[in-house]
């Protein structure tokens, strides 16, 4: 089940807030952004960068962090994207209460497993 109108707006506010706060500088941009999407009942932060051999402005994604809510426990479940490409739960911090227990999580990034 999909986040209400309010949740979704609630989420995109705080998570938006994060992406603008940890972007690059503008000149770098073209080179390496950040971005965020929300699917279903999950939240993921996403870098953007231009495809190695693709045409100009063509542009791939590298997922780095993501968290999804478990509406029955009420908690978000905090996840890494791994060199294999799939999710793996984070170990130190498996869930947290909040969107922006997750969001601070992110940015300490303290065992580099988000951003490297």
């Amino acid at each position: 089940m999909a986040f209400t109108e309010l949740e979704k707006k609630r989420l995109e506010k705080a998570v938006g807030s994060f992406v603008e706060k940890h972007r690059p500088p503008p000149h770098i941009r073209p080179e390496l952004d950040l971005t965020f999407r929300i699917n279903g009942q999950s939240v993921e932060i996403i870098e953007v960068r231009p495809r190695w051999k693709g045409e100009p402005g063509e542009t791939m994604e590298h997922p780095v962090a993501k968290a999804t809510y478990v509406k029955t426990r009420e908690l978000w479940r905090v996840f890494w994207m791994r060199a294999d490409l799939k999710w793996h739960g984070y170990p130190p911090v498996p869930q947290v209460g909040s969107i922006e227990k997750f969001l601070a999580l992110v940015a300490e990034d303290k065992h580099a497993c988000f951003f490297g």
